[in-house]
C-alpha cells in the first residue's frame, strides 16, 4: 500500500520528547506524554475517526473506525503506546537514508558515533530500504512511535479508501508503557473490542505471544556514617552493603550473561553515599514460579545482610508488573493464527519467538481482552544506534489492514 504521510508522520512524532520516568509517583509520570496525546487526539479526529476521547483514568487515547459492513463481525483493536525510553529524547533530529546499499556505515551526524554492519548486524537486511537513524546524540523513538505512526496511518488509509469493506475497529494509544505501569488502568469495556494487538515489537515479522513475567526491586540500605579515621568497628558503609548484595545474586543471572528462556536480575540504577544508598533492579523470568523464587531468594540476601549487620540496614521493595501472557493467549489460538496469516497473506515469514521484554498486551490480555505483539520495525531500540526502515513500518500498515480484512471476511 502506499501511505502517502507515514514518513512525515513518523518524523513529527519522533521530534517531540514524551520521554517517561520510571521514578516518578504521577501518572502520566511525565506532562508531555499527555500533551502529546491531546495533540494526537485532534489528528485523529482531522482524518475522519470517531468517538475519539481521553480516558482521563486510564490515559489512553481511543478512537473508532466505524464499521462499512451490515453483517456483524468481531470487533479488532490495535495499541501502541506514545512514551520512549530512559535515553536522551530532547530535539531528536532523525537523519533519513535512501536506497541504503546493505553494507556501508552509517555517520550518526557529527556525534562521532557510526552504525555498521559490526554493531547492528541486521544491516544486511536493508539493502534498498530507506532508513531512518538518530543522529548519534539521542534515541530515535521508534519504540513506540512507529507503532502510533503504523496504526494512524492504516487508519486514514481505509478512511480515503470506503471501497475497503471493513467492520468496527478500535484504537488506542496510551502512556507509560517503558515504566512498567502505562496499562495498569486500560479499560477493557470501555475499549469494547474482541481481541486486540499491540503494535509494539521489533523486526518484520515478529509475532510475540509468550513475554517474560516482571517484577521491580527497590533496594533501600541504612549505613553509618562516621569519620574515617574512627571508623574502625564503628563505620557501616551502604555502599559496601550494596555491593555485598549485588555480588549474593547469582553473577551467570545478569542480562548480559543470559539469552533465550533464562530469566534475569538487571541492576539499572545505583545511587549513594556511606550514609545511604538506593538500588533499582528489574527482575524476569518466563516461569511465574521461577519469578517468585527470584524474589524470594532477595528477601533471603536481605535477611542475611541484615543480621550480619546486626540491624534493619536492608529494606527490599518488590512490585510484580506483568506476568507471561502466554497463560491467556493459549487459550485464544484463533487471534494468533488470524495474525499469521495475515503475515503469511503478505509474503512476510511469521517470527514467533518468546519476547525477553513485555508489552502492555501481558496486562491487557490478563484483563480479559486476548491482546499478542505484533511488529513496528525497530532495530537497536532504546539508545543512539536505533534505526528503523520505512518500508518495514509500511509493511506493518499492510499487516494491520489484512488482519482488518480476514476480520471482516470472517477468514481466520
Amino acid at each position: 500500500m502506499k501511505y502517502t504521510n507515514l514518513l512525515d508522520r513518523f518524523i513529527h512524532y519522533v521530534k517531540i520528547n514524551t520521554r517517561s520516568d520510571a521514578e516518578s509517583s504521577t501518572r502520566p509520570s511525565t506532562p508531555n506524554q499527555m500533551q502529546f496525546l491531546k495533540e494526537l487526539a485532534e489528528e485523529l479526529k482531522t482524518i475522519g475517526l470517531k468517538e475519539v476521547t481521553i480516558n482521563s483514568k486510564s490515559n489512553y487515547c481511543t478512537a473508532t473506525l466505524p464499521a462499512n459492513i451490515s453483517k456483524k463481525v468481531p470487533v479488532v483493536g490495535f495499541i501502541a503506546h506514545v512514551d520512549t525510553a530512559d535515553f536522551n529524547s530532547e530535539n531528536v533530529q532523525p537523519q533519513i537514508i535512501k536506497n541504503y546499499d546493505g553494507k556501508s556505515k552509517i555517520p550518526l551526524g557529527k556525534s562521532g558515533y557510526n552504525l555498521d554492519i559490526v554493531n547492528s548486524p541486521n544491516l544486511k537486511k536493508y539493502f534498498g530500504d530507506t532508513l531512518i537513524t538518530t543522529d548519534g546524540t539521542t534515541l530515535l523513538g521508534a519504540d513506540d512511535k512507529a507503532g502510533v505512526t503504523e496504526i494512524v496511518s492504516a487508519m486514514e488509509y481505509l478512511i480515503a479508501h470506503p471501497e475497503i469493506k471493513h467492520g468496527k475497529v478500535r484504537i488506542g494509544f496510551g502512556t507509560d508503557e517503558e515504566t512498567g505501569f502505562g496499562a495498569d488502568n486500560f479499560d477493557v469495556d470501555d475499549f469494547g473490542a474482541d481481541y486486540a494487538y499491540t503494535i509494539d515489537g521489533g523486526t518484520e515479522g515478529e509475532l510475540e505471544w509468550e513475554t517474560f513475567n516482571a517484577a521491580s526491586l527497590n533496594v533501600q540500605i541504612q549505613g553509618y556514617s562516621i569519620h574515617p579515621s574512627v571508623a574502625y568497628k564503628k563505620m557501616i558503609n551502604a555502599l559496601q552493603i550494596a555491593i555485598d548484595f549485588h555480588q549474593s545474586l547469582p553473577q551467570d543471572e545478569f542480562p548480559e550473561n543470559t539469552k533465550d528462556r533464562q530469566g534475569f536480575f538487571h541492576l539499572t540504577k545505583l545511587n549513594g553515599t556511606v550514609d545511604h544508598a538506593e538500588m533499582f533492579y528489574i527482575i524476569r523470568d518466563f516461569d511465574r514460579q521461577g519469578l517468585l523464587n527470584r524474589q524470594k531468594l532477595v528477601e533471603e540476601i536481605a535477611n542475611q545482610l541484615n543480621k550480619k549487620y546486626d540491624g534493619l540496614r536492608v529494606k527490599v521493595k518488590i512490585t510484580n508488573q506483568y506476568y507471561n501472557m502466554a497463560e491467556v493467549l493459549k487459550e485464544h489460538p484463533e487471534v494468533i493464527n488470524l495474525a499469521k496469516k495475515a503475515m503469511k497473506n503478505l509474503g512476510i515469514k511469521p517470527i514467533e519467538v518468546p519476547v525477553r521484554g513485555g508489552t502492555d498486551g501481558s496486562k491487557i490480555s490478563f484483563m480479559g481482552l486476548p491482546t499478542p505483539n505484533l511488529f513496528a520495525g525497530g532495530e537497536n531500540m532504546h539508545g543512539r544506534y536505533e534505526y528503523i526502515s520505512l518500508q518495514v513500518m509500511e509493511k506493518a500498515a499492510d499487516v494491520i489492514l489484512q488482519i482488518i480484512n480476514l476480520t471482516a471476511n470472517n477468514n481466520n
